[in-house]
């Protein structure tokens, strides 16, 4: 079994963070499957929390090399309005200047998940008051089931309990993952069906909402 160890993030992983995050966009397989244009995607993905708040990011890593990350925010509402300023604007331009929109997998993409919205499909209540951090957790393939995952999730749990953080949430297209989240002591607070990779998967896929509260009621083996 690989030894992994946890660290902060350093300016120097971005590339690899980046890199990884198109490899397992796709529910652990890589963003190719639905979408073309690769700095893209990475920067829609990782963007705010490699260039915004590296502070709150951790990365596994084996030997030399970053196999796995969680990008973590402190505060949602910061990365809402961090994107609605800078990231979306910035990424809009970008897909007026270019060819991403057109490609024929990006515009089919595009048009599931317009019809996904439009049926209200993309629903998710506003939990930012009660758990106001959020975290994106990725690794590569090769290295998941040796540790890694619980790691980054008990370094970054520790982090926002030293900055008095009063709970966490996160999102994930797995169901199986439900009982890795709920080791590190999170609950089910919210499911949606989306049918927006259907055409690929040949079912619809749902989203699951997990959360924590990081006060001292809060339980679990994390």
């Amino acid at each position: 079994m690989a030894v992994v160890a946890v660290r902060h993030y350093r300016a120097n992983d971005r590339n690899k963070v980046r890199q990884i995050s198109w490899d397992t966009a796709f529910m652990g397989d890589p963003a190719s499957a639905f979408f073309e244009s690769r700095e893209f995607m990475m920067d829609l993905l990782t963007g705010y929390f490699t260039d915004y708040e590296p502070g709150s990011c951790f990365v596994a890593e084996s030997g030399s090399t970053v196999v796995g990350y969680l990008l973590g925010c402190c505060d949602s509402r910061a990365l809402d309005r961090v994107s609605v300023r800078s990231l979306v604007p910035r990424l809009l331009a970008r897909l007026a200047s270019s060819d991403v929109l057109v490609r024929k997998k990006n515009l089919v993409f595009g048009l599931h998940m317009l019809w996904s919205l439009i049926r209200g499909q993309l629903y998710c209540p506003d939990f930012s008051r009660e758990y106001p951090a959020t975290l994106h957790i990725n690794i590569a393939d090769g290295f998941r089931r040796c540790g890694a995952g619980s790691r980054l999730m008990e370094a970054f749990l520790s982090y926002l309990k030293d900055k008095g953080i009063p709970g966490v949430r996160l999102a994930t297209y797995s169901r199986d993952a439900g009982a890795f989240f709920a080791k590190s002591g999170f609950t089910l607070v919210f499911s949606k069906t989306r049918s927006y990779f259907r055409y690929i998967h040949g079912r619809d896929v749902s989203v699951y909402i997990y959360a924590r509260k990081l006060d001292d009621s809060s339980k679990g083996s994390s």
